[in-house]
């Protein structure tokens, strides 16, 4: 285990999950389709942004597809998370609909905003999104406001915060991690850390490779684990949110993982002087998708003809939702003032 304070480690009880086999057949047969879905909605949404018929800024999620997955599996239909400007995976995973999505990064009056918030301002309070944020840091104290809400009203649910790496050099991230410890809040801090703060990689950022022991300062158990492994994303996840929903306080997990594209938009990025291409295909060798096919495959949970059953329903679902966007109307103009003030 990586965990750097063992007299508080939340998961030096859970040994259920100190292998892949903890994990059922029927959930690792959900978290593929998950982590599919995730992919196709945003290969889908690329080629929308090329095309320009998607017309607002789009921070896509292809290549972390199993951190959303995997985390949002350990979560309750109430439990709330906290997204980015990268969430279009968090949205889905939570259990957001493909129709809202597309709708509202077409800007659409049947998206999830109502067509106000765009790719980067999701919300489905149903099943557990109050909202996303591109405010880099900004979902870290969301998640810990509504996480102390939770213990006020002793309700049993946990609040989780999704957020990249270099939310993690702003100055609210260190004054939650304090607030969060000191009250024992029901939150688990999600760093997915794809190396890179926009343009900048992280080894040009930081001293140490050392994001793991973030949470020690503060007597916060950290972990850093494989952002691509789903099935060790969901045994922590889940570890740290039995540990948050029993009252022992927060946890953080580094998620080591990879953007395939470029931070906002379609493009690879590669020719532009920011990363290697040596560097992209590396990552791509380690698909989280197609390592847990491969696992699938060698314990015939599935069939390759299941799987291509799979990804054929699933971009039936995808289209179905794009023309549902495509045929929705855009907000009403006498409706531009809603939903920016207090309306008595």
């Amino acid at each position: 285990m990586l965990f750097h304070d063992e007299m508080i480690d939340p998961f030096q009880a859970c040994q259920a999950f100190a292998s892949a086999s903890a994990v059922d057949a029927d959930l690792q047969v959900r978290l593929y389709t998950l982590m599919l879905k995730c992919r196709r909605a945003e290969e889908r949404a690329a080629e929308l942004a090329e095309t320009r018929e998607v017309g607002c800024p789009v921070h896509l999620y292809l290549g972390q597809e199993a951190v959303s997955a995997g985390v949002c599996t350990a979560l309750k239909t109430e439990d709330q998370v906290f997204g980015t400007h990268r969430s279009h995976g968090h949205f889905l995973c939570k259990g957001g609909g493909l129709r809202p999505l597309f709708a509202e990064l077409l800007g659409k009056a049947t998206g999830c905003a109502r067509g106000r918030g765009g790719s980067m301002h999701l919300i489905d309070t149903s099943c557990g999104i109050p909202g996303t944020t591109p405010i880099v840091a900004a979902s870290i104290p969301m998640a810990a406001g509504a996480a102390l809400a939770n213990k006020m009203k002793k309700n049993g649910l946990v609040a989780v915060a999704f957020f990249g790496d270099g939310a993690t050099e702003e100055g609210v991230f260190h004054e939650t991690m304090v607030m969060a410890a000191i009250w024992d809040l029901p939150v688990v801090f999600i760093c997915e850390n794809n190396f890179y703060a926009s343009h900048l990689p992280l080894k040009d950022r930081r001293k140490r490779d050392n994001l793991a022991d973030a949470g020690k300062p503060y007597s916060i158990p950290s972990a850093r684990i494989d952002g691509n492994n789903v099935l060790e994303v969901h045994r922590y996840a889940r570890a740290a949110v039995e540990h948050a929903r029993s009252g022992r306080g927060p946890s953080f997990l580094e998620c080591r993982t990879y953007r395939w594209r470029g931070h906002v938009g379609p493009a690879w990025e590669w020719n532009l002087g920011i990363r290697k291409r040596e560097e992209v295909e590396e990552w791509l060798a380690r698909c989280p998708i197609r390592a847990l096919e491969q696992q699938l495959l060698a314990q015939k949970l599935m069939r390759e003809e299941d799987m291509t059953a799979l990804r054929q329903k699933i971009d039936e679902e995808i289209e179905d939702a794009l023309a549902f966007a495509r045929q929705s109307p855009y907000p009403a103009m006498d409706t531009l003032l809603r939903h920016v003030y207090v309306e008595r």
